[in-house]
Order: C-alpha cells, then structure tokens, then sequence
C-alpha cells in the first residue's frame, strides 16, 4: 500500500482561518488559536450589528423627520400620530429623504395631514 501524506486540509483549514484574521492587529493575524476566537468574536458582532443596524436608520429617519417638522411648527410624534389616523401609505425612510431633499413637497404633505 502507498503511503498516504496527510495534512493538506489541516493546512488549507488553518491557512483559511488566517486569511480571515487578515489586518488584524498583533497575534490575532498570526497565531492560529488567537485568529480562530477573533473571527468567532467578530461573526458574532456582525450579526448582532447586522440587526442593530435597523434601528440606526430608524432613529436617523426620525431625526431628519423631525427637523423639517420643527420647521413647520410640527413635531415627529404628533406627526405620525396623525399619519396612522389618516393611514397614509408613506413610511418613515421615504418621509425622512422628502423631509431632507424635497422641503416644499415635504411641506405640502404637512398640510395634508393637518
């Protein structure tokens, strides 16, 4: 029987783990064992972040919202409030790139509110 030489995958596994430690800092890009738990620890905020990321957007529709409402003499909870009374299709991320871009149209679905 032909001797069998091992270790290639073990080697394509490691080699792997390191290229995704690519650019970290000190022995997380270059020791196997530190590289391995800074990838675990960074999947886990990736995917944490991932879903954080939603609410960010959120709270930064809410805040350019609310400063083209305090212009008109409006405020971002009475605003919605009356948007679900009167269900107007339009939501938060299209209303906060009107509020942002288009002022006078922004102004114009205020009063239709009103």
């Amino acid at each position: 029987m032909t001797r069998v030489k091992r270790g290639t995958t073990s080697l394509k596994r490691r080699k792997k783990m390191l290229g995704l430690a690519k650019g970290y800092r000190n022995g997380r890009s270059t020791k196997e064992a530190q590289a391995h738990e800074a990838i675990l620890h960074a999947g886990v905020h990736a995917f944490a972040h991932r879903r954080k990321k939603k609410g960010d957007f959120r709270k930064l529709w809410q805040v350019k919202m609310n400063a083209g409402l305090r212009a008109l003499g409006f405020t971002y909870s009475k605003f919605i409030g009356t948007l679900t009374k009167n269900e107007v299709g339009l939501n938060r991320k299209i209303l906060a790139d009107i509020a942002e871009n288009h002022p006078e149209t922004f102004q114009r679905i205020t009063e239709q509110v009103k």
